[in-house]
């Protein structure tokens, strides 16, 4: 006798239904016995049996048809179906077999043989079904972890961020005192490339390596960056030589987001015309990246407050960008910018410094773009 009831479902001719009744009954199974297929299909659903016993021929039923649905129920699809039939009734057998019966029994039923079947069609039932369970039990494991991995790892993303965002304000306090500006300017950066239909990849890399675009400002004298007026062409000279700097200091990284930094250190101030430093190269020839953050990092200079200077006015901002088209800047990534135009004076929210606008008569924007 089981040590656990199996419940079995038997459908189909009524005094072999009993017989086979009477043969399981004192073995210890839990038997629901139905009419007709349609009652079997209805019964299965909510019985939840271990095993089918389909005794033909079944009242207005279909037998194959009836396998069928068994096949495909989400609760009876593992269940193993054994179809009882007399010995004239080939074509049934046939038509079972191509509809997935697992096994036959042959009227009149043998008790013996029976309960062999059984047994061995449970067995290998109880062992699917530990199959299955294990599956769902590894794929569940797997989910957590990969779950809680994923966690790490955007921890470490986001401490990674944090840790650029600190070391690059180093240059940052050093310069201007606005620590705030790598952030900005660096949503600046992949809102516009997004926007241009670079990679998530490209543009979380972007993300990372846009704020460390003047690490190398951290070599600059004091006296020439706080400088409070226009720098004389020696001074100059040596400001330019932060980007340099800058790509010394980021030179053979092996991370993709410091590869990228580092081209970007060392082109941020090149221009679209070829006017720029510290190479003076022009066109695609700038790396994107590095035209991108070129237009994010002045647009942010224009509208931010510096010791030097008062905030521009977006409207301000916005013209001095468009005429720097083609001239300053990527044609391309202007239309870009444009095209985010309200994105960033809504969303990203950075505009409340509109009280003290910039007086026109000022040529504060002489040190916008050292």
């Amino acid at each position: 006798m089981p040590e656990k009831k199996v419940r079995i479902l038997v459908s189909g001719d009524e005094s072999v239904s009993h017989l086979l009744g009477e043969m399981l009954l004192p073995a210890g199974y839990d038997l629901l016995l139905t009419r007709n297929g349609e009652e079997a299909l209805t019964k299965s659903k909510t019985a939840f049996p271990q095993l089918i016993l389909l005794v033909s021929p079944l009242t207005q039923t279909d037998v194959a048809e009836l396998i069928k649905k068994f096949k495909l129920g989400i609760v009876t699809r593992s269940v193993p179906v054994i179809l009882v039939s007399s010995p004239e009734e080939a074509d049934v057998r046939i038509k079972a077999f191509d509809a997935g019966v697992d096994d036959f029994l042959t009227r009149p039923v043998d008790k013996l043989e029976l309960m062999v079947r059984l047994n061995s069609l449970l067995k290998v039932k109880a062992y699917n079904d530990h199959l299955s369970t294990y599956k769902n039990e590894i794929e569940a494991e797997v989910g957590r972890r990969t779950e809680s991995l994923k966690q790490d790892i955007e921890k470490v993303k986001v401490a990674s961020l944090d840790t650029i965002y600190r070391l690059s304000r180093a240059a940052e306090y050093k310069d201007e005192d606005t620590g705030a500006h790598v952030q900005r300017m660096s949503h600046y950066s992949t809102a516009i490339a997004r926007k241009m239909g670079m990679s998530e990849e490209l543009v979380e890399c972007l993300l990372y390596a846009s704020p460390m675009h003047d690490i190398g400002k951290i070599g600059i004298p004091d006296a020439i960056l706080k400088k409070p007026g226009k720098l004389d062409d020696a001074e100059f000279a040596i400001m330019k030589t932060h980007t340099v700097i800058g790509a010394s200091i980021l030179k053979d990284g092996t991370a993709d987001f410091m590869k990228m930094a580092e081209g970007i250190t060392i082109s941020h101030h090149e221009k679209w015309n070829g006017t720029g430093y510290p190479n003076g190269i022009k066109g695609t020839d700038i790396p994107l990246e590095g035209r991108i953050v070129a237009m994010a990092d002045v647009f942010d200079a224009l509208t931010s407050e510096r010791p030097y200077k008062k905030p521009f006015p977006p409207e301000k901002a916005f013209a001095i960008i468009s005429e720097g088209k083609g001239t300053h800047f990527d044609p391309d990534v202007v239309d870009a910018f444009f095209d985010i135009k309200e994105e960033l004076l809504g969303n990203l929210g950075f505009w409340n410094f509109l009280s003290e606008p910039a007086a026109e008569g000022q040529k504060q924007e002489e040190k916008l773009f050292p």
